[in-house]
């Protein structure tokens, strides 16, 4: 397991961007914490395969109610990752598993 953050360490809501190796290759993730809830996805848009932000650590809308993709204006439910409205409309980020003890949360690496 990767430890990735405690949940002090996130806004409610909020968001953190990191790189991660898993099996030696480098990926860009983010966190995003809702209430005492926190999620992990790949940091790539379903629509064009880019990073959704252009400013570090900034994915979610002004409401802070849901991810944006700042490219193409896609909005995706924080829960599940679920494109909601824009070019993607029904597509979902890759959502990675994650593992809680107390208030740390940790990667948990996948093949």
């Amino acid at each position: 397991m990767i430890f990735l953050c405690r949940l002090s360490d996130l806004d409610n809501p909020g968001t953190k961007e990191a790189e991660v190796h898993v099996q030696d290759r480098p990926h860009n993730i983010f966190l995003v914490r809702k209430g005492d809830s926190v999620f992990a996805y790949l940091n790539i848009c379903p629509h064009a395969g880019q990073p959704l932000n252009r400013m570090r650590n900034r994915f979610l809308n002004q409401a802070e109610t849901h991810l944006l993709c700042s490219a193409h204006a896609a909005s995706f439910e924080i829960e599940t990752g679920l494109c909601t409205g824009g070019p993607c409309a029904g597509k979902s980020l890759t959502q990675l598993p994650l593992h809680q003890n107390g208030d740390a949360f940790y990667l948990t690496e996948t093949d």
